[in-house]
């Protein structure tokens, strides 16, 4: 900033730089038109596609992506394998599923109860 100018030089300077800004057009370059015309493109395509779609791909990205969908895939299938091939100490879950009437007990589950006893 020069001291020396008074408040109406500053001024003048001031319109000038604000006339050349005015009158001053930048250009686009080519290749960023191109990628803003892409772009834009490409979020027409994704509003225009179906609903169904838009949600199941919204569903995806909420549990992680298809990283996060591959863990709840193998989670899963590990759940079911347990479930069905339960140790032999706990009930069998298929006698739950095919409605008998067979009641189990703690004592029928034949657990190892040594712990109970004093260590004496």
């Amino acid at each position: 900033m020069n001291w020396g100018m008074n408040m109406a030089d500053e001024e003048t300077e001031l319109d000038h730089l604000f006339a050349q800004a005015r009158t001053a057009r930048d250009v686009l370059p080519d290749a960023l038109a191109v990628r803003i015309e892409t772009d834009a493109e490409a979020v027409r395509l994704a509003r225009s596609a179906p609903k169904a779609r838009r949600v199941w791909r919204q569903w995806i990205a909420l549990i992680g992506g298809w990283q996060g969908m591959g863990g709840l895939v193998a989670a899963s299938a590990a759940g079911v394998w347990i479930g069905f091939s339960a140790p032999t100490f706990l009930p069998d879950p298929v006698d739950y599923f095919a409605l008998s009437e067979t009641t189990y007990l703690l004592a029928d589950l034949n657990l190892d109860e040594t712990y109970l006893e004093d260590a004496e």
